[in-house]
């Protein structure tokens, strides 16, 4: 039965991938500088954002210590950096951020809710039960050296352009300025960049299917926002925006 569930939350992550990577390029999620002033169904930001992160913590937890019996030291790394991870994302950050006022739409808080309780679940049970993840000689292994190697740096940028994001709100200011600094001298969406990174890190050292569907719908889901957040950019500041950034990729898009 759990490994039927396990299954289909494999094929749902699949198809909502394919799903969000298609309407992104038509649609961008209503919230931050693309929110609807008029919109009647949103909840503060701040409690949104804690909503629809939270399966990550509890869905991983649950699955990870409920359904296997024995953990080998890898997926123990795994399992505290997933939390680790979630702890800053979906309680640190938010509550970090400056302004209060920002509301956040009732579907994106559902979506979301539902997006990250069938991940959590889904990499819960692969990371409990993968086979190399119960050995201490994963640890030698090339693709999670390299993993840890990528995912390290992934979370730096990523943490570093959160840093530069919340500064540029530290005097009171609730709008929206040009941030400049760290791998925003290369994209202007520096922190999908980073998380995306971190992502593609995560899969290299749990190598397991649903963690390389997360880094592909993590593509999907941020790639498409960040070409709407340099467009908004480049028109919102004629002539101050750095010409030579691109969207999200140094040097290419």
């Amino acid at each position: 039965m759990l490994t039927e569930l396990y299954h289909a939350a494999v094929v749902f992550l699949v198809v909502l991938a394919v799903v969000t990577f298609v309407s992104g390029f038509w649609f961008t999620n209503p919230y931050g500088r693309f929110a609807k002033p008029d919109e009647r169904f949103t909840a503060p930001a701040k409690i949104g954002w804690l909503i629809f992160e939270c399966p990550q913590w509890w869905a991983f937890t649950v699955t990870f210590w409920s359904l296997a019996h024995h953990h080998g030291a890898p997926a123990l790394v795994l399992y505290g950096l997933w939390q680790g991870h979630y702890l800053y994302r979906g309680l640190i950050y938010p509550i970090s951020r400056k302004g209060s006022g920002k509301r956040f739409p009732y579907s994106g808080i559902a979506f979301g809710f539902v997006f990250n309780a069938v991940n959590g679940f889904a990499n819960g049970y692969a990371v409990a039960f993968a086979a190399h993840l119960q050995s201490a000689a994963w640890f030698t292994d090339p693709r999670f050296i390299f993993g840890v190697l990528v995912a390290l740096g992934g979370w730096l940028v990523n943490f570093q352009a959160d840093r530069i994001l919340i500064n540029l709100r530290a005097d009171g200011f609730d709008g929206y300025r040009i941030p400049y600094g760290g791998a925003f001298r290369w994209v202007s969406a520096a922190n999908y960049f980073g998380e995306i990174i971190l992502w593609a890190g995560w899969a290299l050292m749990a190598w397991t299917l649903p963690a390389l569907i997360f880094v592909l719908f993590s593509i999907a889901n941020l790639l498409p926002r960040a070409l709407s957040i340099h467009r908004w950019y480049r028109e919102t500041f004629p002539g101050e925006y750095p010409r030579e950034r691109k969207a999200i990729i140094p040097g290419l898009l």
